[in-house]
């Protein structure tokens, strides 16, 4: 069975980043292995977010062509009303156990990730991500060099 994969902010950063590294190339490599295997990828709109205001801090308009374009090519998974309202909930959850995910004033990316995921509802579902701390307490997370 294919797997659905929704791609964090660092291994977004890293496929649209126009400077060349290994790390980067590797990254490149991974997720076109994974669309021509025929695993849906998905570009969730908070990881884009993230990555396109640096880029946009940055002046950094190669990378905003290459975001642009990779969302051409892939599903992108816009922010619906219900996603945040799942957000507002994991993030009330993660403080009532004493585990906040963000400061008390920050809007907290990474639960508007959590929910956006699970609000597509579908099994065999993982964030590509580089760091899996927070994520992992709601929803499968992993790193994306693990992600076969």
């Amino acid at each position: 069975m294919n797997q659905a994969i929704v791609l964090d902010t660092g291994p977004l950063g890293l496929v649209t980043n126009p400077k060349v590294s290994a790390e980067s190339l590797a990254c490149t490599q991974w997720l076109q292995a994974h669309i021509t295997s025929g695993n849906r990828v998905i570009i969730p709109e908070i990881a884009d977010y993230e990555v396109r205001r640096e880029l946009l801090r940055a002046n950094k308009s190669k990378g905003i062509a290459r975001l642009d374009n990779l969302a051409k090519f892939i599903e992108y998974l816009p922010i619906t009303t219900a996603a945040m309202r799942q957000a507002a909930h994991f993030w009330s959850q993660a403080r009532q156990q004493g585990q906040p995910t963000a400061g008390d004033k920050m809007i907290d990316g990474d639960m508007i990730l959590v929910a956006q995921t699970t609000t597509l509802a579908i099994p065999n579902v993982v964030i590509a991500t580089t760091n899996v701390g927070h994520l992992s307490r709601f929803i499968a997370a992993d790193l994306w060099q693990n992600i076969t």
